[in-house]
């Protein structure tokens, strides 16, 4: 349980940082203060673990022939992939997470992702 909810805050983590950086991405949520705005970060945070946890699996592999093909490349391409499907289940919620355009928002999105998630991973709380 304690990996899963240090799992939820890095994912937060890595979707402010990309928030940041790019501007075509946000987050926009119903409460006021920084207390609201942490909240609609852990709240996305939670709904993207979620869809890497049961969507990505069967996505990847379902794609593994391409992937291949590209040498791993296409997995970028998911992950973008995996932040629209994001996007359109929050859009159902209070908080919302917009992405302007795919290709460039959404794939340098996924590599910032991915790269905090990669240094993330040698946090001693996520080690298994």
């Amino acid at each position: 349980m304690r990996s899963f909810i240090v799992r939820v805050i890095v994912n937060a983590l890595a979707l402010a940082i990309a928030c940041w950086i790019l501007t075509g991405l946000d987050i926009s949520t119903t409460g006021n203060g920084t207390v609201g705005i942490v909240m609609g970060y852990l709240f996305i945070g939670l709904i993207f673990g979620l869809v890497n946890a049961f969507v990505k699996p069967i996505v990847s592999l379902l794609s593994l022939p391409i992937t291949i093909l590209t040498l791993g490349l296409f997995t970028v391409v998911i992950n973008a992939g995996m932040l629209y499907l994001t996007s359109w289940v929050s859009s159902y919620t209070t908080v919302h997470f917009t992405i302007d355009s795919f290709f460039w928002t959404a794939v340098f999105a996924a590599l910032i992702i991915s790269a905090v998630s990669l240094v993330a991973s040698f946090l001693p709380a996520l080690q298994r």
